[in-house]
């Protein structure tokens, strides 16, 4: 599969700023995930470094996996497999792990919670045990800004220590009570068994390459900006969090695998993208297209989550070397440019 000529440009701009590039010489990888947003990309990347860098990917899809990965296919072993009974000491020995693999629909994680919580907290456990007995160099979870729960106060910064409320009893809780399950089960094999696990709480994070069926608000969005349509919000647009384009999400993960403290958690994101959903439509409207109408039809029946306002400190992630290179008019020109050209 030919790639779009703005994730190639993409992809070049990491190489070309990533300094950390020579420490992953000759490195082997494990990243599960790998036919989903941020794991393809983030094995594109290394391999784009041209590093001798090599990438098992356990994927539940063959075919679509050898579509992503035609120009790497000497440095990509694909498994096809079941995550949850895969048995992963087939593998061997890696240097490194790096766990993508999640559900990520809101409306799966309503219909299908059993399944959902399962999925997450079991493949997490599966990867901490092997990564135990195969003494990997570092690993790191992806965990989700949804662990802070419901925070309405946006005058406070957000740090990893702090945590919003969490209704147990819902059924969309599904996903952020078994990432905030799966988080704790990283620190606890970090402290018991010195699993050198990391934690990379990412906020919401899109960019070249999402998937043309993709319903989270800033895709959304930005695709109906690409073809001058309206934007029509379905809750009334208060929800507000930080943003993060895909390639500083990527040199963020490696930045935490590199330079991380073992169970401790990052948060990453471009505070300076910081923006409610009302503010995102009318921001692309008068940056990107103008006649374009922004009205509210609410929709109780969409799955979103409850209203949050998130605004999240990544001073430590910061701390480590990282900073952000997308801010939030050169997210959207990539997005809408890579709609536009697909």
């Amino acid at each position: 599969m030919k790639m779009n000529r703005v994730l190639v440009e993409d992809i070049k701009d990491f190489v070309s700023s990533f300094v950390l590039a020579e420490e992953l010489h000759n490195a082997s990888f494990l990243v599960t995930g790998g036919t989903g947003l941020i794991g393809s990309l983030l094995i594109r990347c290394l391999l784009a470094l041209n590093k001798s860098i090599h990438v098992i990917a356990p994927v539940r899809n063959r075919v679509k996996a050898e579509a992503l990965y035609t120009e790497y296919a000497s440095n990509v072993k694909i498994l096809e497999c079941d995550l949850l009974t895969f048995d992963y000491d087939t593998v061997g020995d890696v240097d490194y792990i790096v766990h993508c693999a999640a559900p990520t629909a809101s409306r799966f994680f309503v219909n299908h919670a059993v399944e959902t919580f399962h999925c997450i907290v079991q493949g997490t456990t599966i990867l901490l045990e092997y990564a135990k007995k195969h003494k990997v160099k570092s690993f790191v979870y992806l965990s989700s800004l949804e662990v802070y729960g419901n925070v309405k106060n946006d005058s406070e910064v957000i740090t990893e220590e702090q945590q919003g409320y969490l209704n147990p009893m819902s059924l969309r809780s599904s996903y952020p009570m078994a990432k905030r399950a799966a988080e704790t089960l990283c620190h606890l094999y970090a402290k018991e068994f010195h699993v050198p696990v990391k934690i990379a709480r990412l906020t919401q994070t899109t960019g070249a390459g999402i998937a043309r069926d993709d319903n989270r608000v800033i895709a959304q969005f930005a695709r109906l900006t690409a073809e001058g349509k309206d934007i029509v919000l379905h809750t009334t647009g208060e929800s507000a969090r930080p943003y993060c384009y895909t390639m500083d999400a990527i040199s963020a993960i490696l930045y935490i695998l590199l330079r991380g403290a073992d169970g401790e958690a990052y948060n990453v994101a471009n505070e300076e993208t910081y923006i409610s959903a009302m503010g995102m439509a009318h921001f692309l409207r008068e940056e990107f297209c103008p006649q374009l109408d922004v009205r509210v039809e609410l929709n109780d029946n969409m799955g979103y989550a409850p209203p949050t306002k998130l605004r999240l400190s990544t001073d430590k992630l910061q701390a480590l070397g990282w900073r952000p290179q997308y801010g939030l008019r050169r997210i959207f020109n990539q997005l809408i440019e890579y709609l536009k050209s697909s």
